[in-house]
This record gives C-alpha cells, structure tokens and sequence, in this order.
C-alpha cells in the first residue's frame, strides 16, 4: 500500500473513532452540566472506549432539562468550538468542522429514530412527557444541518480529486488523539461513583 494511502486510511479512520468518542464524551457532558444548573446530583459519569457512555444523576428537580442537555449542549459545544476555530483560522479547522457535523447527525438520530423506539433520551424524554414531535423536529433539523457541515469536505480527507492526498500531519495528531482518549478513557472509566438509574 503506498504512503499516500496509508495516511488517507489513517486521517479517516481515526478521525470516525475521534469524533464518535468525542460525540459521547461531549453528550455526557451536556447532562453533567445540565445536572448542576438545574440542582440535579451527579452519581456516576461511566466513560469507557469498550461501552456506551452514561450518566447518572438524579431527576428531580427538572428532569427534562437533565435529558435534553445532553443532545442540545452535545451539539452547541462543538458548533461553539468550530467557530471559535473557524475565526482563528487555524490550520485543522475541517477537522473540527467534521467533528461538528458527526455531532449533529448522531445527536439528531439519537433522539430522531430514538422517538419512534422509546430508547434511550428519546424514552425518557418521552416517559416525562415531552412530546415526540419536538425530538423529531430537533433530528430534522440536525442531521441535515451535519450533512451540511460535512458537504465539500471530501478532499481534505483525500477523496475526489485529492486521489489520496491528505495533511500528514492531520493524520498523526488524529492518530495520536484517539491513543490518549482512549488511554484516558481506559484508565478513568468511572469520574464518579452512586448507583441510581442510567441517564444515556
């Protein structure tokens, strides 16, 4: 396989890891910080590479704000981030811009498809009635908003008329991100430490 090749596999594989443990890290953290605004407790933020990520806290004080903040801050974080970037302009700006994108899609199908399923925050959600519709509307409104994000970025990542050709240094500073999440990750499973029911 030549260099060339081998780096484009590299930037896109670890770019797709980057961003799905990123994606969660952010969304558990929407529910922290959402938990603490509204007077909620924290028990346990449970962050591992091997599993679904989860929080939980308590519900009762303002549940729903708790359950929509992760989705809603797990999108306002990384759109904050990449404009931030954006105006700096610093040289991986696209790769933030994908990492925005890749938010907004997996948020917006979490509780989008999750509505028509009662699974995770789409069930809770649901269970303390919040109607279904609005965390439909929301996917409807953030896949195609990612997708928008996501459009013309092909060649950075050495697709179309890049035949292969991507930032070397993009791919190893991407490499090398997921190493240490996943290191952190590995070794720092549990932040926090109770018992109650799991806030996904």
């Amino acid at each position: 396989m030549k260099t060339g090749r081998f780096l484009q596999l590299t930037l896109i594989a670890s770019i797709l890891c980057l961003s799905w443990l990123g994606m969660m890290i952010v969304h558990e953290l929407g529910h922290v910080l959402a938990a603490w605004v509204s007077g909620e407790r924290v028990f346990k933020v449970v962050l591992h590479p091997l599993t679904i990520f989860r929080t939980n806290s308590s519900h009762e004080n303002h549940p729903l704000l708790v359950i929509w903040g992760g989705a809603l801050l797990g999108c306002f974080i990384p759109l904050f981030a990449w404009a931030l970037v954006k105006a700096c302009r610093l040289r991986f700006v696209y790769l933030f811009q994908f990492f925005t994108g890749f938010c907004l899609i997996a948020n917006g199908c979490y509780l989008g498809v999750g509505t028509f399923f009662d699974v995770g925050d789409a069930g809770d959600l649901a269970r303390y009635g919040c109607p279904r519709w609005l965390m439909l509307l929301y996917g409807l409104v953030c896949v195609p908003t990612g997708l928008f994000l996501w459009n013309g970025l092909g060649p950075h990542f050495g697709l179309g008329e890049a035949q292969g050709k991507v930032d070397c240094k993009a791919a190893l500073v991407t490499l090398a991100l997921v190493l240490i999440v996943v290191v952190v990750e590995g070794t720092a499973a549990v932040l926090l430490t109770g018992s109650p029911k799991p806030q996904r």
